[in-house]
This record gives structure tokens, C-alpha cells and sequence, in this order.
């Protein structure tokens, strides 16, 4: 446990530089972060949980359990789970009307999406509340219809992350080609607008209803391949060799330093943007 406590204050330490950057509130200071590594001592005055522990389903079950005696009942469970459903993480907890999960974006102190969806026992008014609090944290709360597998966004990312690997082992791109792609052509463009409209806004005057007609037949063609490729120890070392190459030594402090800085200046841009 000795060596956790420095490694997390390294991240909040980064975090809190493009944070600043950003602007924060009156008498915002490091000072306030409290540690424990004792749940019950870490949750004892909680007004509000987000829950982030590892992807284990029994894990999160379990831990559900404890909080549920642990904690006041009318203090909001949330979970940070990237896929899991909500119905299978409350089931042994006492009180799962007040869970929900509460997904968001890495970095989460940065990019202001929030993907939520309640499990069968959550009570809407859950729902509601939680929607609430995040968007006065600052945050976009996207309330989905239904329990789905990976929500919204880790769909649609893992989507590209398939095709990506597909191409690298097949020869057909390197690891800096596909990101080259992506930086340089569809990527600034996601910075301001989602896919769909931006297919909207490229069917001209005709807009969507333009770009179906036109495009949707080429959906047909064999350009993707959905299904996962196998990961072979030659395809992992052709990704980490890749990213290595690309990267050139940049250690994972000076990568995030940078990844957070566009993102400023990206939300900067974004806030001054008339609606």
C-alpha cells in the first residue's frame, strides 16, 4: 500500500495542472484530498460515491454488499464501470435503488461525458438526482434507454479499435498510419461534432437524407470486419512496437501532459463557441 499513495498523488498532482488551466473554484486545493485505505472510514461522511474499482463483476458485487450496510441509504451509489450492467452489480446490495452507473471519459477531469443507466431495482428518482449533481459538477450526463453492453461511446470507440487492429495485422496500415488517419482527417472534426451530423452536414444541402442515398450502398462493400481479430503474441508486438516508435521514449507523465493540454484548449475553444 506504501507505494500506491505517491503514484496516486503523481496523477492528481498532473491533473490538477490542466485543471488550474481550466479555472477553479474559490478555495479549490489540493489540501482537501483525503486518503483511506479503510472503507468504511473512506465512506463514513459521503454525501455522494462514484465507485471505480477494477472491471471484476464479483468485485463490484461485493463491494456493492458492504455499502449497502456501510453507507446511508439515501446516498447515491455510482458506478465507473466501463460494460457492466447495473442489474448484475446491485444484486446482493441491500439498497439498489440508489445505484446507478455513472460512466464516464478518461480523463474524467477533463472531458465532460457521463454515461448513465440504472439497473431493475434502481429507482428512477435516482436516476434524476444523479443526472442532476453531475451537470452541477460540470459534467454531460447522457441517460441511456436501456441496459446495453459497453453503453454508447466504448461501443462506437471499440468499434475503431477493431478495425485498427484488423489493419495491423493484415499489413495493411502501421500503428502511426491509423493514428495519422484519425488526427489529420475524421479526429478535429469529432472535437466539435458526432458522426451523424457530421455526415449530415457533408451531404450538402440534402443533408442526411442525401448521404444515405448516395453512400448507403457502400455498406455493403467488405471494408470492415466487426469481429475482433485473434490478439497473437506477433500482432501485440507489432502494436507495442508501434506505439513505442511513435512515441518516441515519451514516458506516460509528458504523453498525459500533452493529451491534457489539447483538451483545454479544445474545451476552451468549445465553451467561447456560440451555440
Amino acid at each position: 500500500m506504501s507505494t500506491i499513495r505517491p503514484r496516486l498523488m503523481r496523477l492528481l498532482n498532473n491533473a490538477w495542472e490542466s485543471l488550474s488551466e481550466m479555472g477553479l473554484s474559490p478555495g479549490a486545493t489540493l489540501e482537501n484530498f483525503n486518503w483511506s485505505n479503510s472503507l468504511e472510514e473512506a465512506v463514513k461522511d459521503a454525501e455522494f460515491i462514484q465507485e471505480s474499482v477494477p472491471e471484476v463483476l464479483s468485485l463490484k458485487q461485493s463491494l456493492y454488499r458492504e455499502l449497502g450496510d456501510l453507507v446511508n441509504r439515501n446516498v447515491v451509489i455510482a458506478s465507473s464501470t466501463s460494460g457492466l450492467s447495473m442489474t448484475d452489480i446491485q444484486i446482493y446490495c441491500n439498497t439498489p435503488q440508489r445505484t446507478v452507473v455513472g460512466h464516464p471519459f478518461n480523463p474524467p477531469y477533463l472531458l465532460p461525458l457521463v454515461e448513465m443507466i440504472g439497473g431493475e431495482k434502481t429507482d428512477p428518482a435516482t436516476i434524476e438526482w444523479t443526472e442532476a449533481f453531475y451537470k452541477v459538477a460540470g459534467k454531460a450526463p447522457l441517460v441511456l434507454k436501456k441496459e446495453v453492453p459497453g453503453f454508447i461511446a466504448t461501443r462506437l470507440q471499440e468499434a475503431i479499435w477493431r478495425e485498427a487492429l484488423h489493419m495491423v495485422a493484415n499489413g495493411e496500415a502501421t500503428v502511426e498510419q491509423i493514428d495519422q488517419a484519425v488526427i489529420n482527417g475524421p479526429g478535429p472534426r469529432w472535437a466539435l461534432m458526432g458522426p451523424c451530423e457530421i455526415f449530415h452536414v457533408g451531404g450538402g444541402e440534402g443533408g442526411m437524407s442525401y448521404c444515405l442515398d448516395q453512400f448507403g450502398p457502400a455498406l455493403k462493400l467488405p471494408w470492415t470486419r466487426l469481429i475482433a481479430p485473434e490478439l497473437t503474441p506477433e500482432l501485440r508486438k507489432e502494436m507495442v512496437d508501434g506505439c513505442e516508435q511513435m512515441t518516441q521514449g515519451e514516458d506516460f507523465t509528458s504523453l498525459t501532459k500533452k493529451m491534457n493540454a489539447g483538451l483545454v484548449e479544445i474545451a476552451k475553444m468549445k465553451k467561447g463557441r456560440p451555440e
